[in-house]
């Protein structure tokens, strides 16, 4: 089994219309190829440095996986077919590292609900991540 990290950017209007069934797609994805979702929550939603498929504003969502390597491209096969994901990216991850990154990402946690809702900790900063890289780089 590998451990991944993947990034996902949402079309920020069907997020909002149905968090929970949006990022339930997702999961259902990873799930379903014989992964496990080991955390799984909002970056942050933000203006998209140029249109994608028509939209201008993202929503970016976070998950750590593990999952057998075998399997990522029936993963990614799925996601073509979801028009709710404009973009993503999966990061095969050092085991080292990823209770680091799964305690991190949890964080902040939020359901997909609480984050379409407003909740107080749906704003995440990018330098909460970038600090978590460099403590690695010092190690």
């Amino acid at each position: 089994m590998n451990y991944y990290e993947g990034l996902y950017i949402l079309d920020s209007g069907r997020f909002a219309r149905d968090p929970d069934g949006t990022v339930r797609q997702i999961t259902d994805a990873i799930t379903d190829a014989g992964g496990e979702v080991l955390v799984s929550r909002m970056w942050e939603e933000r203006r998209l440095a140029y249109p994608i498929k028509k939209q201008r504003k993202g929503t970016y969502w976070l998950i750590y996986f593990k999952l057998e390597g075998t399997r990522l491209d029936e993963v990614r096969a799925r996601f073509q077919h979801v028009d709710t994901i404009l973009r993503y990216m999966h990061v095969r991850i050092d085991p080292r590292i990823i209770d680091m990154l799964v305690e991190h990402a949890r964080g902040g946690l939020l359901t997909p609900r609480a984050v379409a809702e407003g909740g107080e900790d749906a704003d995440n900063s990018e330098d909460d991540v970038e600090a978590v890289v460099d403590a690695d780089a010092e190690n």
